[in-house]
């Protein structure tokens, strides 16, 4: 018999989509993980999850809603995050990302009149 579809609290379509993707398919799974692991597994696989998953995620295993999540333990999680992050390989066929520059173009005062 299968395990129960992954269905927590705060928990949408996306997000078990993404955790079925990474092997994540049941709250015994998620639990087993925890929020940390599911998170940077998201974050490996391709996807780009924001820190709102790694509240989520924390908060369904909590049982409250991610924005009840107290201070300390997202503060807790941020740092985990991007301690993990920081050593992720660079992403494949593609240059780190660079500074963003703006060019402004500017209009010719009088059009040449040759």
């Amino acid at each position: 018999m299968s395990a129960p579809p992954l269905k927590m609290r705060n928990i949408g379509p996306k997000s078990a989509a993404w955790l079925r993707q990474v092997g994540l398919k049941t709250p015994e799974d998620l639990i087993e993980a925890g929020p940390l692991e599911a998170f940077m597994r998201i974050k490996r696989a391709g996807f780009k999850p924001s820190l709102n998953l790694l509240y989520s995620l924390e908060g369904a295993l909590r049982d409250c809603h991610w924005q009840d999540v107290p201070d300390e333990r997202r503060t807790e999680l941020v740092a985990a995050a991007e301690e993990a992050i920081a050593g992720l390989p660079p992403p494949r066929n593609r240059p780190p990302a660079g500074p963003v520059t703006t060019t402004i173009m500017q209009e010719d005062a009088e059009p040449d009149a040759d």
